[in-house]
């Protein structure tokens, strides 16, 4: 577990400063401006787009703090583009540029998915009670206007990693599920995989029945708050719970022999991204505590946080474990 990523048996990348790739660059980086403004006038004490009965007015003190620690999550991204596009991006260690790209992934993807599916439900007089909650918190204008980034902010991201990726790591991940050398998936992996299985029933069960209208176990507010838009979102969870264990079963075990090992690999990375850092920034929203005990997290909601986190972690396991796999083996074979 401790190799590199980077086998000597690869020949060395290349740095390339092509066009689409600088292009992509300033996307990423333009991009985060918005967000970044808007947060940064808030922490000044601007009311900017934020209504006056708005909950965001009763503690400024966290809410300055709050915003801070997202201002630093956000110019992370602008730190990644230059990275993944810069000579020097090249001798960052594998696993110092994966984790925070793997975290970026798992905090864009629903975002991605998730808002225009809104719009959508929205458009054919689904949004429900939702919405209305959601006025109240902000002016409608800044979640266009900072989901909207949020999405250029992964396309670019993500067009930006998969060209780096495939030119530094391109050949740990060639070749078809069945063809995988013997010890790039063995025992650790299926264990790890069963385990993610059995952890994902009940959040999976939760996401799904309170996707499909039943609100059992929802706290009195998000309950106030359900229509089509919340069902959208705790779909999206149910799916991204199926992605992450998908993947770690297709890989583990070798299913779908015929399919490109990127299949698997991509639909764990995805997925345990999302389970994870969405399961882990809720459970930390949760333990932080809300004023309005109507609002508050019951022990179901934190239970299925908790649980698509876990999930997450340990599908991450798998992949950072099979990719540390190929790794050694190629290095063994150059010896």
């Amino acid at each position: 577990m401790t190799q590199s990523f980077d086998s000597p048996a690869a020949p060395g990348p290349a740095v390339r400063a092509d066009r689409p790739r600088r292009i992509l660059r300033a996307v990423a980086v333009v991009s985060c401006g918005p967000y970044l403004t808007l947060k940064a006038a808030w922490i000044a004490g601007s009311r900017l787009g934020i209504p006056g009965g708005s909950s965001l007015l009763d503690d400024r003190l966290t809410m300055a703090v709050v915003n801070g620690l997202t201002m630093l999550l956000d110019s992370a991204v602008i730190v990644l583009a230059l990275v993944l596009t810069r000579p020097w991006g090249l001798r960052v260690p594998a696993w110092l540029l994966a984790f925070p790209v793997w975290v970026a992934t798992g905090l864009l993807a629903p975002v991605m998915a998730g808002f225009p599916a809104q719009l959508a439900v929205r458009a054919f007089g689904g949004g429900g009670a939702s919405s209305a909650g959601r006025e109240a918190f902000l002016d409608e204008w800044v979640f266009a206007v900072v989901y909207t980034g949020f999405i250029v902010q992964g396309l670019a991201l993500g067009g930006l990693f998969v060209l780096y990726a495939r030119d530094r790591w391109g050949h740990l991940w060639r070749g078809r599920v069945g063809d995988l050398p013997v010890g790039a998936v063995g025992p650790a992996h299926r264990v790890l995989a069963v385990a993610a299985a059995v952890l994902a029933l009940p959040p999976l069960t939760l996401h799904a029945l309170w996707a499909g209208g039943v609100f059992a176990g929802l706290g009195e507010g998000r309950a106030a708050e359900r229509g089509g838009e919340f069902s959208v979102l705790q779909a999206l969870f149910a799916v991204f719970l199926l992605a992450a264990v998908t993947g770690a079963v297709l890989l583990s075990f070798r299913r779908g022999r015929a399919l490109p090992v990127a299949v698997p690999l991509a639909l764990a990375w995805i997925g345990s991204g999302a389970v994870a850092c969405w399961g882990g920034w809720l459970s930390l929203a949760s333990v932080g505590g809300v004023a309005d005990l109507a609002d508050r997290p019951t022990p179901l909601m934190n239970l299925a946080y908790a649980g698509q986190m876990l999930v997450g972690l340990l599908v991450a396991a798998i992949g950072a474990y099979h990719f540390a796999e190929r790794s050694a083996g190629a290095a063994r074979r150059s010896a």
